[in-house]
């Protein structure tokens, strides 16, 4: 049996990066930019208004409250007719061009209109004062956005200022949900005797959501091998392949033996974790334009279900998006003692409170009484896992412990 540790790393040597391809903006947030993007022009292509009031020379503006005669009006969309004259002030709104000889805006709000003319009130106007001289954003053959970074509002913001419609992305991971179980019904559905509702595949699909990728769940798949198979098959044509139940060692769980038949190589079975130590992993034949799907056999049990997506499903989604690795394990304290027993490391969930005596950022670590990988409820009061190591053992308040977010 594979410990946390070992299982991770064979998860993400399997896990490579998609091949990149063009997009368009609106289906690239959160992917990881594959091209290095420059400027087409200049940003902004002229020198421009910051706000609106009227454009002076700084050289015309002697004694108290100067008096300029009014030229012309220029609005946002226009340019300047001509340059600006001596002892003239040109109205400009916000984002307008400026005229030739202009060299500062002073707001409208410290101006005030007398006899045709406009007195400046303002006192100390600054030359280059609410002006955004042309390129002072971004000059043309600059680079702006540089391969590798992750694309959010403001970055596809760029890439349209930049006169981009689409740009070149590692895509996100497309990811099937096979929910499997005779006993399992819809959530729409009232339970008949021995049976519960599909709580699973709702709750993976939102996580895969929340990782960014994108995520389908099927129909329950009942514990019979033909159509098992046939859910099975359809979902290996997706980079992940998420089944829940079927992988223990019972003479109804068939999920190992018809992933088998379909060409799936087995990685590891069984992971030395709690909950969770079913998970099954494997990788499927080889797809026409990249590899193989990823397979994650989750246990049926809804708190493995979601402890085996956090520890393995989730790094594996980022690597495929072409992401960072994998921030450093985050730890915190506990805020009271807690007793673990058991001969394997396990994932306990806990609520997180600040500790205001100390520090607003230490995170302590308050667990939660709970009553096993099928109590889901106490799970959804939760806001991680705290990790505890194999083995009996006594934790005293303010020990530090490994933390698994939900997040």
């Amino acid at each position: 049996m594979l410990t946390l540790e070992q299982a991770l790393d064979a998860v993400l040597t399997q896990a490579r990066p998609l091949p990149a391809c063009e997009r368009p903006l609106e289906a690239a947030v959160g992917s990881i930019l594959d091209e290095d993007v420059a400027a087409d022009i200049d940003s902004p292509p002229f020198d421009k208004a910051l706000v609106d009031g009227y454009a002076v020379r700084t050289g015309d503006l002697q004694g108290p409250e100067p008096r300029l005669d009014i030229g012309e009006v220029i609005t946002a969309g226009r340019v300047p007719a001509r340059p600006l004259g001596l002892g003239e002030a040109a109205v400009v709104m916000t984002g307008a061009p400026i005229p030739v000889g202009c060299d500062a805006v002073v707001m409208h709000e410290k101006t005030r209109l007398e006899d045709g003319h406009v007195v400046i009130e303002e006192t100390a106007v600054r030359p280059a004062q609410n002006l955004l001289a042309r390129g002072r954003e971004m000059t043309a053959g600059s680079i702006v956005l540089s391969r590798g970074l992750l694309l959010n509002p403001a970055r596809l913001g760029v890439l349209a200022a930049v006169g981009r419609a689409s740009v070149r992305v590692v895509p996100r991971p497309c990811a099937a949900i096979v929910p499997t179980g005779d006993e399992l019904v819809e959530p729409s559905e009232v339970p008949g005797p021995g049976q519960i509702r599909n709580s699973n595949a709702i709750m993976l699909k939102a996580s895969a959501l929340q990782s960014g990728a994108d995520a389908e769940t099927w129909p329950i798949a009942p514990d019979d091998e033909k159509p098992l198979r046939q859910a099975l098959e359809a979902g290996l044509r997706w980079d992940v392949l998420m089944v829940t139940g079927g992988v223990s060692a019972g003479q109804r769980d068939l999920v190992p033996d018809v992933l088998a038949s379909l060409g799936v190589q087995c990685i590891f079975h069984k992971v030395r974790l709690k909950p969770g130590k079913p998970l099954w992993f494997g990788v499927g034949p080889p797809r026409s334009n990249r590899g193989g799907s990823l397979v994650f056999g989750l246990p049926g049990n809804p708190v493995s279900v979601l402890v085996g997506f956090l520890l393995f499903v989730k790094p594996a989604l980022a690597a495929l998006a072409g992401k960072p690795e994998a921030e450093t394990p985050e730890t915190a304290r506990l805020a009271r003692g807690f007793r673990h027993r058991g001969d394997r490391p396990t994932y306990h969930p806990v609520k997180v409170l600040r500790d205001a005596a100390n520090s607003p950022a230490t995170l302590l670590l308050e667990p939660l009484a709970w009553s096993g990988s099928a109590d889901l409820c106490t799970v959804a009061q939760a806001d991680g896992f705290a990790a505890f190591e194999a083995g009996d053992r006594e934790y005293g308040p303010g020990e530090i412990v490994g933390f698994l977010p939900m997040r």
